[in-house]
């Protein structure tokens, strides 16, 4: 049965400080470390035909956690194609060894909502400092632009044709997708899959380091519940 798991990376560094990351490329935290250990367990007995990462090391290095805890024999390989001198020298010689191997694609498109000149500032700070009104809009709204940043709305429009070019067409194919990502890449993803409407898609809760996992029944995806 095809699946596709979408898995926000767990805490960062500057999660755990409370501070705006967007394309920071910062870090996991000790308890992100654990968090992706954590569901690496969960999904142990998985075995994916290719995992997708944002361009963000939280969101690779969380796929990579996953993937140590594999029963599956299966080894996650970064592929390079976007560089032919790379991808030449990193040829897999070895038809069984390639056999063994799962392809990691990581893409900018799946990279958190870049939140601009917020970018490093704490959250609690910038609520006092601009008001709830304010706050909510550049944070929790669908179409709120934060200064030099993005909305919800922008990031859904680089992540949802990018998913349904690159990921829709193989889960179609009956792959299982494991997808590494961040909270509002994912609500973009999950909006999409679920229909959901700008006010739903907004409140929708995507915690650190816990796997959501759908499958296509009769042209719909279901919700399914993952059991460790």
């Amino acid at each position: 049965m095809t699946k596709l798991i979408l898995l926000r990376h767990g805490e960062s560094v500057w999660n755990k400080l409370n501070l705006f990351t967007g394309w920071v490329d910062i870090s996991l935290s000790s308890k992100g470390i654990e968090e992706a250990l954590v569901a690496g367990d969960l999904l142990a007995n998985i075995a994916f035909d290719a995992i997708y990462v944002s361009a963000l090391i939280r969101a690779q290095l969380t796929a990579m956690l996953v993937m140590s805890r594999t029963k599956t024999g299966k080894v996650a390989c970064m592929m390079h194609d976007e560089d032919p001198q790379y991808g030449s020298m990193s040829k897999i010689h070895d038809t069984h060894t390639l056999a063994t191997i799962i392809p990691v694609y990581a893409h900018a498109e799946l990279n958190e909502r870049m939140y601009g000149n917020l970018q490093g500032l704490n959250k609690q700070a910038t609520l006092e400092k601009y008001g709830e009104t304010q706050f909510k809009l550049w944070r929790r709204s669908f179409r709120g632009v934060p200064p030099e940043g993005e909305s919800l709305e922008m990031t859904a429009a680089r992540t949802i044709p990018f998913f349904k070019k690159n990921i829709l067409p193989r889960l179609e194919k009956g792959e299982t997708i494991l997808i590494s990502a961040h909270g509002n890449s994912l609500r973009a993803i999950v909006m999409f899959l679920e229909n959901l409407s700008e006010e739903a898609v907004v409140s929708l809760e995507i915690p650190t380091g816990k796997a959501l996992c759908y499958h296509l029944e009769s042209g719909f995806w279901k919700k399914q519940t993952l059991l460790g």
